[in-house]
């Protein structure tokens, strides 16, 4: 593929033979940047909204997912959620992750009902979006406790909650993957 094929089209998706725009809506609820989250999230507090933010690789969508975005958005009236980059999916979990690119993996969260607002970002944590964000709460999953979720601070210093989210089953992208690698296993 050649330099232009690689062009970039509006809303960030790639030109590429036989790639379909995402339907009506969707691309409407991926963040360009952070000045356009930041103003939607002042747009959405002034109305009234109550904000509620979450983050992860979702690297390979499955029922955990779903149940965790699911239970964050009942906390409020908008979920944000915070898709780590490539980059930082590499760094996190070593060579060969992502599975999934960031640019489908946004696509695929903002395809949800529940998802409001997606963001994709490339940092460790998420506190330096917490800070300009201040949503009202901070939903983590099962797998975090009050002591281990690392932007505890950074929450608490602003007046947020932290909240965590039920998911009845143990659940991973990487238990996934090791399933579909193994699936005698």
């Amino acid at each position: 593929m050649n330099a232009t094929a690689r062009a970039k089209m509006p809303g960030g998706m790639p030109n590429v033979e036989g790639w379909t725009p995402p339907p009506d809506g969707v691309s409407e609820k991926i963040a360009p940047d952070l000045e356009w989250l930041r103003l939607r999230i002042e747009r959405l507090r002034r109305d009234g909204k109550r904000i509620v933010f979450t983050n992860g690789g979702f690297d390979v969508l499955h029922v955990g997912h779903v149940r965790a975005l699911r239970h964050a958005r009942s906390l409020g009236d908008h979920l944000v959620v915070a898709v780590n980059g490539d980059r930082s999916v590499r760094a996190a979990k070593g060579p060969g992750r992502p599975l999934f690119p960031e640019s489908e993996r946004a696509e695929i969260l903002a395809a949800l009902g529940c998802v409001d607002t997606v963001y994709v970002f490339d940092a460790a944590t998420v506190d330096s979006l917490l800070a300009e964000l201040k949503p009202h709460v901070h939903a983590k999953g099962p797998d975090y406790t009050v002591e281990t979720v690392p932007e505890r601070a950074t929450v608490l210093s602003y007046g947020g909650a932290l909240a965590f989210v039920r998911n009845p089953k143990p659940h991973s992208s990487t238990e996934a993957q090791r399933r579909l690698s193994a699936p005698d296993a």
